[in-house]
């Protein structure tokens, strides 16, 4: 035997200890849970667990040891933790939440409001997800939209939260938290930018374009190729549309959508000028009412953390640990507080499971504030 395989040799046995004295402290750990069930203990004692840690920190010799034995402990601790949010579901003890299961979503003879104008993405989104038979109107701002839904005037907003190649939009992320409104559901757009122009124009006539600052951003290899062009950014592309049909100027155009051109009685001067071929938009729809369909697969929560060492690892680690897929994660400034931050975190997964119970749990025990933003 090698000195090296006799070193490997005596890590394994203490390794095989280690996982002894592990599975013992963990069954002494879910009678405590049954304690705390019976007594209606909380989980987490912080002042318990910094006493234990500072304790177990003094029994290490040397700094670099002491700092592994509080990160080792943090996790057996994180851990205990888990199992024991894990047996108060079992036990059915489950978290108060006003979300109501529906079959379907009601999306016939519902008021919708979007953002922009007709034949902006927004109202293509609004026209992919509600087929059916729908009253829609339209507002200037991301904020109004909410509004509609907060005071009851409209069922449903259309909003865009996030593109493929221009990344978030931080507005919406902000106003839900304002609003107290729910995501329900979700449409995919495929932006596809045109360059649109007045029937009788041609592209030699042009020396101004319209469009939203993402969309001119998005086909700015095309428009450097035009330097001459004026570039002039508005609030949506359909209002660049719209504003090029009313303007009635031959040398102005916009890039906007297919929609927006045939809303707005333009023509197409130019194709696939956007640099992206998989410019996506996503946009969310978003209710008064806490419901979920039979068939939602997506999460939503947002939540806010202590100024603390693993703080967020420690939040992950509780849909990590059940087995759920977190499909994105955002951080947005807590309005009037300096460095501090919320995050909101998708993840895969159904109101009515037990690992998205159990997660959710461990999150809301170590958080400053959950809320769940929606299942859809």
């Amino acid at each position: 035997m090698t000195e090296l395989e006799k070193y490997r040799e005596e890590i394994d046995a203490i390794d095989t200890e280690i996982v002894r004295l592990f599975e013992e402290r963990m069954k002494i750990s879910e009678k405590v849970a049954v304690y705390k069930i019976r007594t209606g203990k909380k989980v987490l004692d912080p002042q318990r667990e910094g006493a234990k840690i500072r304790s177990l920190r003094a029994k290490a010799h040397g700094e670099f040891n002491a700092m592994g034995t509080q990160e080792l402990f943090q996790q057996i601790m994180a851990i205990s933790r888990k199992k024991q949010y894990q047996l108060l579901t079992e036990h059915g003890i489950s978290m108060e939440r006003n979300f109501q299961k529906v079959d379907h979503l009601p999306l016939d003879g519902v008021t919708v409001v979007f953002q922009g104008v007709e034949g902006a993405y927004s109202y293509a989104a609004m026209r992919e997800y509600f087929q059916g038979d729908i009253e829609s109107y339209h507002v200037k701002t991301f904020r109004a939209a909410m509004e509609e839904v907060a005071q009851g005037r409209a069922d449903y907003a259309v909003l865009p939260i996030e593109n493929s190649t221009q990344g978030i939009v931080t507005d919406i992320y902000d106003l839900l938290m304002e609003y107290q409104l729910y995501i329900v559901g979700e449409q995919v757009i495929h932006a596809s930018h045109v360059l649109l122009g007045l029937p009788e124009a041609e592209l030699s006539d042009i020396t101004r374009v319209y469009s939203h600052p993402q969309a001119l951003a998005q086909c700015g290899s095309y428009l450097e190729a035009h330097p001459d062009w004026k570039k002039t950014e508005v609030e949506n592309t359909a209002g660049a549309a719209r504003r090029v049909s009313l303007e009635g100027d031959r040398t102005h155009a916009a890039i906007a959508s297919r929609e927006a051109g045939k809303v707005y009685g333009l023509k197409i001067l130019a194709e696939n000028i956007c640099k992206s071929e998989r410019n996506v938009t996503r946009f969310i729809i978003v209710s008064a009412r806490p419901v979920y369909e039979e068939n939602a697969k997506k999460i939503s929560i947002c939540f806010e953390l202590p100024h603390r060492t693993g703080s967020l690892y420690n939040m992950l680690s509780h849909i990590i640990y059940n087995g759920l897929n977190m499909t994105k994660i955002e951080s947005r400034p807590i309005p009037g507080e300096t460095w501090e931050y919320r995050f909101f975190v998708d993840f895969e997964g159904d109101l009515r499971d037990g690992s998205v119970e159990n997660a959710l749990r461990g999150i809301e025990a170590e958080t400053q504030t959950l809320r769940v933003l929606g299942n859809y």
